[in-house]
């Protein structure tokens, strides 16, 4: 059974994981195209290209997020109830205040972001202050907290930025070869054969294999939230009725996207969009019901 304790030693080893995967993709599709144009150069951007972005992703992962979902800052003053939620949940906790941000979406969600509990941030979207009760935004921020203490964020952040750079590469490596550019090297030559081959099936599989990466992060993260939320706030039905509300809401969320959907507390895809094939072969969240089940379970 995971602890706080083990899941965050697990997060830090996954987070490290993840890095050395992404070196290893980006300079594996550098060497390649170096060897196949025969340009050493195309090596050693890869290199540089691979540090760059995965230290980025370390440090400035938490503000492309927060960018992508457009959501803005709240001060005290700005929604004191919120602001004392965050702020007695903290205490509780033992964490030190996060940043507030709301995200101006009228479906009730929220998640969690930043690299450590010194620099995290929590973001709630506007529908969740206007559709949930007290007793539920509590429910709500005691999970996004929880994430944080697990330091679940850094590893969900980092996923964003490293696995969305890994599909752009792959992409541009494919419009190269669509547009003339593997035929720059003497293709009749059986060396040159095999390497367009084996460049064209890197760039095809490469996202997939990120993605992979991104369903690695173990969906038991969430159990292991909601129960140590329920735990923080000793009421269980709190967040049990939150999720059921946030499942619910038939609100879409325009600023939903693949790459930011493992954040959430719950699945921001909502309709047609959540029956698509696609959203459903690569569900980041265990079924909501699951998760009620196990909250009213408890005994705290």
């Amino acid at each position: 059974m995971p602890t706080l304790y083990s899941q965050a030693d697990s997060n830090i080893r996954k987070t490290w994981f993840l890095i050395t995967i992404f070196l290893v993709l980006i300079i594996g599709f550098g060497w390649l195209l170096s060897r196949y144009f025969n340009a050493p150069e195309i090596l050693y951007l890869a290199v540089f290209f691979s540090i760059f972005s995965s230290i980025g992703s370390y440090w400035w992962s938490d503000k492309l997020v927060l960018a992508m979902t457009k959501s803005k800052p709240v001060q005290e003053t700005d929604n004191r109830e919120l602001f004392h939620i965050v702020e007695n949940l903290c205490i509780a906790s033992g964490l030190p205040m996060p940043k507030i941000y709301i995200m101006p979406e009228a479906q009730p969600n929220a998640f969690a972001t930043g690299r450590d509990n010194k620099h995290s941030v929590v973001v709630v979207t506007a529908g969740l202050l206007q559709k949930l009760n007290k007793v539920e935004i509590e429910g709500v921020v005691s999970h996004e907290l929880s994430h944080i203490k697990n330091k679940d964020i850094l590893l969900q952040t980092v996923v964003v930025v490293l696995v969305g750079v890994v599909a752009i590469t792959a992409d541009l490596f494919l419009r190269m070869g669509m547009f003339g550019g593997f035929s720059s090297r003497d293709d009749d030559s059986k060396a040159g054969s095999v390497m367009l081959v084996l460049t064209l099936v890197a760039a095809i599989l490469a996202p997939i294999a990120a993605t992979l990466i991104q369903l690695a992060i173990s969906r038991k993260r969430e159990f292991l939230a909601d129960a140590s939320g329920a735990l923080l706030t000793r009421y269980p039905e709190g967040l049990a009725s939150a999720l059921e509300k946030i499942s619910s809401d038939p609100s879409p969320m325009k600023l939903a996207n693949n790459s930011t959907a493992h954040l959430f507390i719950s699945s921001p895809f909502k309709g047609k969009r959540a029956g698509n094939w696609l959203t459903k072969l690569f569900l980041t969240h265990p079924p909501v019901k699951q998760r009620i089940v196990a909250l009213r379970g408890l005994k705290v």
